[in-house]
């Protein structure tokens, strides 16, 4: 199944095609909820951001000063910035990268995650390279819980969320009233509907709506969202457009700016030739809004 939201300068439009629920052919539903995986990346960045222009973080702080229980299990903690992390120039290992990450398994807790990416060596020096990680964001995710003293996703509904109006995100699948609202998902040669397979880690875990990720993510890149500081500081550490993939759900975000369009597509399947696909069909769709 796909689902398609469109925003040009202004005009809504939502689409969807094939199933939500194969076993069941229960249609694609245009406002389903979708597992969007690192998308809330974006998120977790805008929520730093704003800290930053707070005075409550600092970019040029190191993971070793944040999170000191780590110096000796993350290769050059003390040298690490928050800003390297954001960029992903930070050298630290990603822990889906590890060959014994179980993409299947619904882990635990989120020191679960952490595991498959402490003492292991740096992957480069810091700064001197880029090389995307996961782990980046899950450590970022405990910074911001430790810096406010409540969970950053609390900060996330409250500085993001409830100003846009966005009330179909969440930052948990386990805050989702009924599940009969998300939709399923499906890997290639996988046999079960991967709908209850939880992802927990910063960075990775947000359900919401094709629309409200259209929102969200014309906010962003139109000024509506930031302060003309917050805005400053943004642009300095994260980009502003993602992909999404976790098993079962892949998705893609954009802004155009010379169109004044974002073009938000969910596909809920994966593996096999699915994430080659995606792009074609995405790159098609941008074609006919002209983008």
């Amino acid at each position: 199944g796909a689902i398609v939201y469109v925003n040009q300068a202004g005009e809504e439009a939502l689409y969807a095609a094939g199933w939500k629920n194969r076993a069941e052919q229960v249609p694609a539903d245009p406002q389903a909820l979708f597992k969007i995986a690192s998308i809330s990346k974006l998120y977790v960045a805008t929520a730093t951001a704003k800290l930053v222009n707070e005075g409550r973080l600092s970019l040029d702080d190191t993971l070793a000063d944040y999170l000191p229980e780590l110096v000796g299990r993350i290769e050059n903690a003390d040298q690490i910035t928050l800003r390297m992390m954001l960029q992903h120039r930070s050298g630290i290992p990603n822990f889906t990268d590890n060959p014994d990450y179980p993409w299947f398994e619904t882990l635990p807790n989120l020191d679960a995650y952490l595991a498959y990416a402490l003492d292991q060596p740096a992957v480069f020096a810091p700064d001197s390279d880029y090389r995307y990680s996961n782990t980046n964001y899950q450590l970022i995710g405990d910074i911001l819980d430790k810096v406010l003293g409540y969970s950053h996703h609390q900060y996330i509904k409250d500085e993001v969320l409830e100003p846009l109006g966005l009330t179909d995100t969440y930052s948990l699948l386990s805050e989702v009233d009924s599940l009969e609202r998300v939709s399923s998902g499906y890997h290639y040669e996988v046999e079960p509907d991967l709908k209850e397979l939880d992802h927990t880690s910063p960075g990775g875990s947000m359900i919401a709506t094709a629309q409200d990720v259209g929102i969200f993510l014309k906010a962003l890149n139109d000024g509506s969202l930031l302060n003309e500081d917050e805005q400053a500081i943004y642009s300095s550490i994260y980009e502003y457009e993602h992909t999404g993939w976790v098993p079962g759900y892949q998705s893609i975000a954009r802004y155009y700016p010379d169109t004044d369009t974002v073009v938000v597509l969910f596909v809920n399947s994966t593996g096999g030739d699915t994430e080659a696909t995606i792009h074609i069909i995405y790159d098609r769709i941008v074609r006919i809004m002209g983008g």
